[in-house]
């Protein structure tokens, strides 16, 4: 049984709709899953996980939060290397340049993304949640 982590931060709950939906289809393919908020989780526990889902909304210009994800995502990016990842996220203005950022910077890591990020602008609808479920059976 793989052993995946959910992390994430939202603001509004649309975000946390989406990592439960991660955590569902993650679950359904049989993973252990856990979920976690930025602040728990560090270099030395990335490896206790076999896949890790990164979720955060797009904030002010287009960007990660600034004062937990971005500096937690930042400490985390030397243990990413090989490691099995995906990211997801909501957004209510713009068109999703945070996210193709954040791809760019787990990538530039060596992080392996499992599939292409899951975003959503304000809540998630059925087909959202239906993508962030197969984002989880994929990581699992």
């Amino acid at each position: 049984m793989s052993k995946v982590a959910v992390v994430f931060w939202s603001q509004t709950g649309n975000t946390e709709s989406l990592a439960n939906a991660v955590a569902e289809g993650a679950k359904s393919a049989g993973a252990e899953v856990s979920i976690l908020g930025f602040g728990d989780i560090n270099s030395a526990s990335v490896g206790s996980y076999d896949a890790i889902a990164f979720g955060c909304p797009a904030m002010g210009a287009e960007q990660l939060e600034e004062t937990e994800v971005d500096p937690a995502f930042t400490e985390l990016e030397g243990s990413l290397s090989g490691k099995k990842i995906a990211l997801f996220g909501s957004y209510g203005w713009g068109s999703g340049e945070w996210m193709e950022e954040w791809e760019g910077r787990a990538k530039a890591c060596g992080a392996n993304l499992v599939a292409d990020p899951v975003i959503c602008n304000e809540a998630p609808d059925d087909a959202a949640l239906e993508s962030a479920k197969s984002l989880g059976s994929k990581l699992a």
